[in-house]
C-alpha cells in the first residue's frame, strides 16, 4: 500500500462486505389466509426506525396503510416499486399469488425488534401479553419459525443459529429450528417446493397472530376514520413503550452497520479525490447460495431471507 493510500482509514470488515446500502433483502410470499374482515393477507404492523420497500415480482394485491395521511389503499401489480417510511402502519392484501422482493433499511434493526404488531389496545398496553401473543411455538425439525425480529430474551433466532453454525458450518449457512421472533421478518430460507415440510401447529399459531393483529388494526382504522390521524397517537405511544429499551442495541447495530457503510462511501470519495486507488484494489464479489431450508412464518407471509452474514466471498 502506498503512503498516500495509508492515510485513509479502512472501514470495518462488516461495512465493506455489507449488502448495498446496508439494506436487507427478502422474498415474501404473502399469506392467503382470510382475516377477520374477509380479506386474505398478512398481519398489520409498523416499523419505528426503518423504511421498507417493495418490488412486486408476481401476482396481485393491495397495500393498506395508516399514517398522517389517514387511510389509503394502493394496488400492487407486477413491476411496481414502492416504499414507506417509519411510522406507516401497513397491511398486505393478497388478491392472488402476491410475491414481493422486500428491501429493508438498516439491516440488523428489523431483525432485532424494529416492528410492532397492531394487536388490540389492551394487549399493546401489557408487555407480557404482547410477548405471549407475538411469539410463535418452537418449530419442528426442518421447519423455521419467526421473522428475524428480536425475541423476548433480546436475541434474534439468527443469533442462536449463528452460535451453533460457527461450530457446524464455516460458510455460515443457518441450520433449521428455533422459536419465532416477536416482531417481524423471518429468519428462514426456502421455496414453495419445500412447503410440504410445514408444521401445522406453527402455521396455526402464525395464523392466529395475524388475525389478532388485523383485529386491532381494523379497530384502529375505524378510530382514524372517526377522529383523524391524531387517533394514532395512543398506538405510537404503546409501540414506543414496547421497544424503547432496545434503542441502545439498535444504536450499536446502526453505527456498525448502516452508518459505517455510509461513511465508507465518504472514504471512497476522499480516495477518488486524492487519486488514490485504495479501495479499488480491494474490490470483491460476494454470494449467498439459494437457501435450502423451508420458509419460515413471517408477519406478512412466508419469507426467504438473504442475510449478508451468510455471504461467502467468491472473488
Amino acid at each position: 500500500m502506498s503512503e498516500r493510500a495509508s492515510d485513509f482509514t479502512r472501514a470495518p470488515a462488516a461495512a465493506a462486505a455489507a449488502f448495498p446500502g446496508a439494506t436487507g433483502v427478502t422474498v415474501l410470499d404473502v399469506y392467503d389466509w382470510v382475516a377477520p374482515d374477509g380479506l386474505p393477507g398478512g398481519s398489520a404492523h409498523v416499523h419505528l426506525a426503518s423504511t421498507e420497500g417493495y418490488v412486486v415480482i408476481g401476482g396481485a394485491g393491495r397495500l393498506q396503510t395508516l399514517g398522517q395521511h389517514g387511510y389509503a389503499e394502493t394496488p400492487l401489480c407486477p413491476g411496481d416499486c414502492l416504499w414507506f417510511t417509519p411510522g406507516t402502519i401497513h397491511r398486505l392484501v393478497n388478491d392472488g399469488g402476491l410475491r414481493l422482493l422486500v428491501v429493508m433499511q438498516n439491516a440488523g434493526l428489523p431483525e432485532h425488534g424494529d416492528a410492532v404488531l397492531t394487536f388490540p389496545a389492551e394487549i399493546l398496553a401489557d408487555p407480557a401479553a404482547y410477548a405471549a401473543a407475538a411469539t410463535l411455538p418452537p418449530a419442528s425439525p426442518g421447519e423455521r419459525s419467526g421473522e428475524g425480529y428480536a425475541r423476548e430474551d433480546g436475541r434474534d433466532a439468527r443469533d442462536r443459529h449463528a452460535d451453533r453454525d460457527r461450530h457446524a458450518d464455516r460458510d455460515g449457512h443457518a441450520d433449521s429450528g428455533g422459536r419465532a421472533d416477536r416482531d417481524g421478518h423471518d429468519t428462514s430460507g426456502g421455496h414453495a417446493d419445500r412447503d410440504g415440510d410445514d408444521d401445522p401447529a406453527l402455521a396455526a399459531a402464525a395464523r392466529r397472530r395475524a388475525s389478532l393483529a388485523v383485529e386491532g388494526y381494523l379497530a384502529l382504522r375505524e378510530r382514524v376514520a372517526a377522529q383523524g390521524p391524531a387517533a394514532l397517537e395512543d398506538f405510537y405511544v404503546a409501540a414506543l413503550r414496547l421497544t424503547g429499551n432496545r434503542t441502545g442495541d439498535w444504536l450499536s447495530r446502526w453505527r456498525s452497520g448502516a452508518l459505517a457503510t455510509a461513511e465508507l462511501t465518504g472514504t471512497h470519495l476522499a480516495e477518488i479525490g486524492a487519486e488514490v486507488p485504495g479501495h479499488l484494489a480491494l474490490a470483491s464479489l460476494w454470494r449467498i447460495e439459494r437457501p435450502a431450508t423451508p420458509r419460515g412464518y413471517g408477519m406478512c407471509g412466508r419469507l426467504t431471507t438473504y442475510p449478508a452474514t451468510q455471504a461467502v466471498r467468491v472473488g
